[in-house]
């Protein structure tokens, strides 16, 4: 049997993901939440599928100098929550894109809902293959995303590419260590899709031979730590409904992989870093 190309097992992975359009809908349902008259003010407290929620939008958004006048395009913005978030507190432009189409769907739908259709798009799109021109965005982000897609190389020239002369990329990332055994890399690739785990100097070695200039990496791992023992505890908090969508056998082993990937950080195995960037003007 044919091993499943990187681009199907991420899809596999996010089609059956804890946190997605119904989720969201449904507990803001269960809060009593008037979905007729959506803010984006309420739905920030619902839709941050990232490590550090709306604290690490403002950490990014603040090392990135995001402001009104930028155009931003967020890598693998899944559900659109970040997206979301900059344009409304921060006052940017934002085009979101991610490999998944019912991804995108929903996050057209709960912008909508959020009425900030005007300024944050979403669009079906390979990060590898980015369908931008040349120097079209001031900023370019991305968060706990990179690790999922093979060819660093390529990845991180496409988003250098779509910069324009002295743009800034800033991003956050899941990381191997001196400690990352070649087991746990097996493993993170087949159970969480973590393909061709990066290193902090590996980003670096990359954004340079993009022509990129490195100004800024700050270590997250131990943050990090704390953080995921939480989400798993979230992630066990929505048994019933993941059970319900995708049966009991599937919750059993998202819940092993994910405590092993909590674990990693436990033991050193993995950390994260977010990183700044800017294309060097020639």
């Amino acid at each position: 049997m044919t091993a499943p190309s990187p681009t199907d097992s991420v899809a596999g992975f996010y089609e059956s993901h804890p946190i997605n359009e119904g989720q969201i809908l449904d507990k803001m349902r269960a809060d009593g939440v008037d979905l007729d008259n959506l803010t984006e003010d309420v739905l920030q407290n619902y839709d941050q599928d990232h490590f550090g929620g709306t604290a690490a939008n403002d950490a990014l958004a603040a090392l990135a100098g995001i402001d009104a006048g930028c155009l931003v395009l967020d890598v693998c913005s899944g559900m659109g929550g970040p997206s979301r978030y900059l344009a409304h507190h921060h006052g940017c432009r934002v085009t979101g894109i991610d490999l998944m189409q019912s991804r995108v769907d929903g996050a057209r739908r709960l912008t909508a809902m959020a009425k900030l259709d005007d300024r944050v798009a979403f669009e079906q799109a390979n990060a590898l293959d980015l369908p931008f021109d040349d120097g079209g965005f001031d900023v370019v982000i991305g968060q706990e995303a990179f690790c999922h897609i093979p060819d660093k190389d390529r990845l991180i020239g496409q988003c250098a590419r779509v910069l324009r002369p002295g743009g800034r990329l800033a991003f956050t990332d899941i990381l191997a260590t001196e400690r990352t055994s070649d087991e746990t890399r097996a493993r993170q690739q087949h159970e969480m899709t973590m393909f061709e785990l990066a290193t902090r100097d590996g980003y670096s070695r990359r954004l340079a031979a993009e022509g990129c200039v490195v100004e800024a990496v700050e270590d997250l791992s131990e943050p990090w730590r704390e953080i995921l023992i939480d989400r798993l505890a979230i992630y066990r908090g929505l048994k019933d409904q993941t059970v319900a969508s995708f049966g009991a056998e599937h919750f059993a082993r998202w819940d092993r992989a994910y405590a092993f990937f909590v674990g990693c950080y436990e033991t050193g195995e993995l950390g994260g870093a977010r990183f700044l960037a800017h294309r060097a003007v020639t």
